[in-house]
């Protein structure tokens, strides 16, 4: 998690005036109440930053009620959001760097993706977040899976043929090169593109997998297993100009709040995929994981077009993707 330093010691609150209680708000586009890890990682900020009793409230706005999944990037970056919990590739059209923390076979597994979160990688893509406007409060990695309404997605040739929803643009050009369609939509609109046949297939985090309910329209799931290819970067966010607009004992508050549902982030995460797993053959699902041999065959082609584009159309990207890689 960024340590942000230099508190503002006086007490300047939003919207009102000393001694009244700042109200902010919080956005997702995640389930609210029924378990979806990102949504309790919002719930226990804003119940730790009230149990702090520094005239602070935290109000919660579940399933992109408050905001679009896609308008939140520029809601807390403009100030006009207080906090979001975000994937952060969401924002990759307008810092194409993000997409590195979205790339095919880049973190592998959770014990990699927590080392990733102190190494001169994250350092990068945090300072790119603070420059645009937001501050990293909580660190979130979600390992992800496929699923489609044809048939189990192993090896590359599993998906010609089938139009299917990518998270970003790394996986969705590295799907084109095996052969798939694309249809981009938010995670939240998953289950509607499967129900109307507007999608084949889809990959998205475990998470959403069994909050989005995707299992209703599944024929087979292709867990995460030993050979990971999906992980996502989806941390909570705070607007920095509101972040600074509040006093020293409020800032300090939501640092220790995020602290605490980062800290319940990585305990519970690592059962999300054996939960989703459950969920799925309870709902008549076939569930498989790719070999290595997938998995190889998969990074090969990645390497071959989205490793490949990026190193070429982002500025930098070549030695971003080299510091991600330089973490063992």
């Amino acid at each position: 998690m960024l340590k942000i330093s230099g508190l503002v010691a006086a007490a300047c609150l939003i919207g009102g005036v000393a001694g009244a209680q700042t109200i902010l708000k919080a956005s997702h586009q995640f389930p609210g109440g029924k378990g979806d890890i990102r949504d309790e990682m919002v719930q226990i900020i804003a119940r730790e930053v009230a149990a702090a009793n520094v005239g602070l409230e935290i109000q919660v706005y579940p399933g992109a009620s408050l905001y679009k999944p896609n308008d939140q990037w520029n809601a807390v970056t403009r100030g006009l959001l207080e906090m979001t919990s975000f994937p952060l590739d969401y924002a990759s059209g307008r810092h194409p760097e993000f997409s590195a923390t979205l790339m095919p076979g880049l973190v592998g597994n959770f014990d990699r993706a927590m080392r990733l979160n102190d190494s001169d990688f994250m350092t990068d893509i945090k300072k790119i977040i603070e420059d645009a406007g937001a501050l990293v409060i909580s660190d979130a990695w979600l390992s992800g899976a496929f699923a489609s309404k044809k048939g189990c997605i192993t090896a590359p040739d599993t998906v010609k043929g089938q139009v299917i929803r990518a998270a970003g643009p790394a996986f969705e050009q590295m799907l084109v090169a095996a052969g798939a369609s694309i249809s981009s939509m938010a995670s939240s609109e998953i289950y509607t593109g499967m129900q109307t046949g507007v999608l084949d297939a889809a990959n998205t985090s475990s998470a959403s997998f069994v909050s989005f309910r995707l299992y209703e329209h599944a024929k087979c799931l292709t867990a995460p297993g030993e050979n990971a290819l999906w992980f996502m970067y989806e941390p909570v966010l705070i607007s920095k100009k509101i972040f600074d607009g509040l006093n020293a004992d409020q800032q300090n508050a939501i640092l220790a709040a995020g602290e605490k549902a980062e800290a319940f982030f990585n305990e519970e995460i690592r059962k999300g995929d054996q939960v989703m797993i459950d969920t799925y053959k309870k709902a008549g699902v076939e569930v498989v994981e790719m070999s290595k041999a997938d998995y190889d065959a998969w990074l090969e082609l990645a390497k071959q077009s989205s490793y490949k584009n990026f190193a070429e159309k982002v500025p930098g990207g070549d030695k971003l993707i080299e510091k991600a890689l330089a973490v063992q």
